[in-house]
């Protein structure tokens, strides 16, 4: 889950609706033929950001094409002009979850957790069915120090998406940045899949947790969440080194 750059947006744009046709010769359309706001979808995912901007701003003035604009400036390093953009999109429609997703990640990476919180528990209110905000909601708990909320955020996370925990999973924000609190996460995460019955992630994330820097054994000896894992072929050799110094 330790994702880089500004893979941490909230975003997730589907350029196309309905069943795939097969393309025929000559099917392609230009950009230029294309309305304001598919060619700038078409353009961000391309990665031409200012160009999507532009396209964009030719669009109709609605909260989608401004949390768009958002995205790509965002995507620009241009934090506070997509802030602004998320901003004016909410203010258009208070209850848009991608828009308070992404304000979310703004104010996360500025380290304003009790503000990502608020704002990512908003979205869940809205869309309680997103894996991607619930994990997100869970790291801005963790990153306060709520060890406790965070598990549960991320337990419901899970049960709406066993996968959201892959390190391939896209628009998960950046996690604790601290050796010690990113080993805590780990261990943490580990249980849950645990418990989960998901004994190989487990064993990964407990891999992770010790390369972090977690020697706690007498911890993992006597925790009840791995006891199905402890039959593990894999998790002997694995335990034992978390009695290192």
């Amino acid at each position: 889950m330790r994702m880089s750059g500004l893979s941490f947006l909230i975003v997730a744009l589907f350029l196309t609706q309905g069943k795939a046709q097969p393309r025929q010769p000559g099917s392609f359309q230009p950009i230029t033929a294309m309305a304001p706001e598919d060619a700038g979808d078409v353009l961000l995912a391309r990665q031409q950001y200012l160009e999507a901007i532009d396209a964009y701003n030719r669009a109709p003035y609605d909260a989608a094409t401004l949390n768009k604009i958002g995205v790509a400036w965002h995507h620009l390093s241009a934090v506070g002009q997509a802030q602004k953009k998320y901003q004016e999109a909410l203010s258009l429609r208070p209850d848009f979850p991608d828009a308070l997703n992404n304000l979310g990640a703004v104010y996360f990476a500025e380290k304003k957790y009790s503000q990502a919180i608020r704002l990512y528990r908003r979205a869940l209110q809205v869309a309680p069915d997103s894996p991607v905000t619930a994990v997100n909601l869970g790291t801005a708990y963790f990153a306060e120090g709520k060890h406790s909320q965070g598990i549960e955020a991320y337990r419901t996370a899970f049960r709406l998406d066993s996968s959201v925990f892959d390190l391939d999973s896209p628009n998960i924000i950046s996690g604790p940045v601290t050796d010690q609190e990113r080993a805590q996460l780990d261990y943490c995460i580990a249980e849950l899949l645990a418990q989960m019955q998901d004994n190989d992630r487990a064993l990964d994330y407990l891999r992770r947790a010790l390369a972090a820097g977690f020697r706690d054994g007498r911890r993992l000896s006597q925790d009840p969440a791995f006891a199905t894992l402890r039959l593990n072929a894999d998790y002997g050799p694995l335990a034992a080194s978390f009695h290192l110094d």
